[in-house]
C-alpha cells in the first residue's frame, strides 16, 4: 500500500472540549503522522467555500454555523492509504453507529458535533489540502 496524504479538521466541539490532543494522539496511533497542522477560526466564507458541495442541503447553514462557532485545527495526515485509515479511526458519521474505540464513538456529542472532518476520496482529500495549505507549510 502506498503512502499517501488525506485532510483532517478537527471541529469546534472537540476544541472547546479541549480534545485536540486526544484527537491527535487517536490519529497516530492508528498510523497516520501530523504533516501539518494549524488552529484556525474559520470565517463564513471559508466555510461556505470549504462545504459548497452541501450548498442546496437544509442543513448547509447549520454546518457553516457550527463550523464558524469557534476555533477547528486543520491537519495534513500521512500514511499508508490514508484517506481510508482516517475514515476507519474517526468512525460512521453518527456516534451512535461509530464501532468503539473510534474518535466519533469515543469523542463526538452528536450526529451534528462529531468532533472530525475527514476527506472521502484521494482526489477531494487534495482539494481540500490545497484549500487550506500552502505546499510550503507541509513538512513530511
Amino acid at each position: 500500500m502506498a503512502v499517501t496524504r488525506t485532510f483532517s479538521i478537527i471541529k469546534p466541539d472537540a476544541t472547546r472540549r479541549n480534545l485536540t490532543g486526544a484527537v491527535t494522539k487517536m490519529l497516530e496511533e492508528a498510523g497516520l503522522r501530523v504533516v501539518a497542522s494549524k488552529r484556525i477560526h474559520m470565517t463564513k466564507d471559508q466555510a461556505e467555500g470549504f462545504y459548497g458541495v452541501h450548498r442546496e442541503r437544509p442543513f448547509f447553514n447549520d454546518l457553516v454555523s457550527f463550523m464558524i462557532s469557534g476555533p477547528v485545527v486543520v491537519q495534513v495526515l500521512e500514511g499508508e492509504d490514508a484517506v481510508k485509515r482516517n475514515r476507519d479511526i474517526m468512525g460512521a458519521t453518527n456516534p451512535e453507529n461509530a464501532d468503539a474505540g473510534t474518535i466519533r464513538k469515543e469523542l463526538a456529542e452528536s450526529i451534528e458535533a462529531n468532533s472530525v472532518h475527514g476527506s472521502d476520496s484521494d482526489e477531494n482529500a487534495k482539494i481540500e489540502i490545497d484549500y487550506f495549505f500552502k505546499p510550503e507549510e507541509i513538512v513530511g
